[in-house]
Formats: structure tokens, C-alpha cells, sequence
């Protein structure tokens, strides 16, 4: 099982100057979704949000292209699409809309129990803090074998990670993403992106008590 947590108040909003297409995903059952929040944090900001669409399994990339030809028009207007879904529904439509912004508006947290599966290339790592507003829609955890955040290790050779000649370097497929947005200089303007696993260990309850060996 795995549950999914708005980010924080003063990001999406933020997000919410790009007068964003919003697209709430209802899928899988297994997945705990803060719709009330959700509603609750757009009300009061309708005039900044070109329209709203309430769908299933984004995860689905056959499932996805017919939304985005259903709502087209709407997302065409619109200066980005902010996804609140899990990590993989928002890397499956950043995959499909290359000339427009995809952006999280949620963290992806791993539960024990089942999961759905994917059919997807894409994969979430469930990290609790989702990076793909930095990158593009695509997930350096998982597109990278080392799971850089800041950039390439610099051992790929024509486009393939030195861990694996059949690997596509992630962070490649990361900067041709970015080009393509017009978004290059992502290292130079971003700030430092340093993974912290206590934000992990708070959500899911967990305390010094609960680690072994403290």
C-alpha cells in the first residue's frame, strides 16, 4: 500500500501562478489520495486554474493519451499540468506532454501490504519527497542506476550508463526533457537536492524507539 501527501502549502501554490490544468487521479484502491485537502487548498484560487479533471489509472499510458485528447483544449491554454497522483501517473504524462510543465503536487510514501502493479516503464521509489518537478516528470532515484540528484556521475558514454551498456544514462534523458521545456540551466538555478529520510521516518511514525539498535 502506499499513500499519498500534498506538498507543502507555499510550493503548490506557487505552483498555482502558471494558471495549471489540475488532474486528480482515483484509481487504485490501495492508494490513501487527500482529496479533502486537495479541495480544500484550491478553493479560493479558481481564477488561477484553467479547469480540473477527476480520472483513474494514469498510470495507464493508453489510458492517459485519451485524457489528454479529451481535454486538449483546456490543457493547451493552459501554462502547466499539475498532477496529483502518485509519482508514476505524473511520470507517465510528462512522458506524453513533451512541449508542457507536468508538476507533483504530491509526495509519493510506502506502506507495507499490497500494491497495484504497473505496466509502465515508469517506476516511483516511493521516497516521500518526489524530485520530478526539478527533472522534468522524469525520476532521477529510478532513471538513475546510482540514484544521483544533482546531475550526471560523468561515466556514461554515448548516451548509456556505465553500470549497464542496455541503460539509457538517466540524467541524459533528464537534460533532453529539460531542453525540450526550455529549462537548461537546471543545475545552475536550482538549489541542492539532498534527500531527507527523517521526513520518511515522521510520516510513516516512526521514532528513535523504533530503529534498531537506538
Amino acid at each position: 500500500m502506499l499513500i499519498t501527501k500534498l506538498k507543502n502549502k507555499e510550493e503548490i501554490l506557487l505552483l498555482l501562478e502558471k494558471k495549471p490544468f489540475i488532474i486528480k487521479c482515483f484509481g487504485c484502491k490501495e492508494v490513501y489520495f487527500p482529496e479533502d485537502e486537495i479541495e480544500e487548498l484550491l478553493k479560493g484560487n479558481e481564477s488561477k486554474i484553467i479547469g480540473v479533471a477527476r480520472l483513474d489509472y494514469l498510470c495507464r499510458e493508453e489510458f492517459s493519451k485519451l485524457y489528454l485528447t479529451r481535454y486538449s483544449s483546456q490543457i493547451k491554454k493552459s501554462g502547466a499540468i499539475i498532477v496529483f497522483s502518485c509519482g508514476v501517473g505524473v511520470q507517465v504524462l510528462a512522458k506524453l506532454c513533451i512541449d508542457k510543465k507536468v508538476l507533483a503536487g504530491c509526495d509519493t510514501y510506502s506502506l507495507d501490504g499490497f500494491q497495484g502493479l504497473s505496466v509502465q516503464n515508469a517506476n516511483c521509489e516511493q521516497c516521500g519527497e518526489c524530485y520530478l518537478n526539478y527533472t522534468g516528470g522524469i525520476c532521477p532515484l529510478t532513471a538513475c542506476s546510482k540514484g544521483l540528484l544533482n546531475g550526471p556521475c560523468g561515466g556514461a558514454k554515448n548516451g548509456k550508463c556505465e553500470v549497464s551498456p542496455e541503460m539509457d544514462c538517466g540524467w541524459e534523458l533528464i537534460y533532453k526533457r529539460l531542453k525540450g521545456l526550455k529549462i537548461e540551466n537546471v543545475t545552475k538555478e536550482s538549489k541542492v537536492l539532498i534527500r531527507n529520510y527523517k521526513r520518511i521516518l515522521d510520516e510513516l511514525g516512526y521514532n528513535k524507539n523504533n530503529i534498531k539498535g537506538e
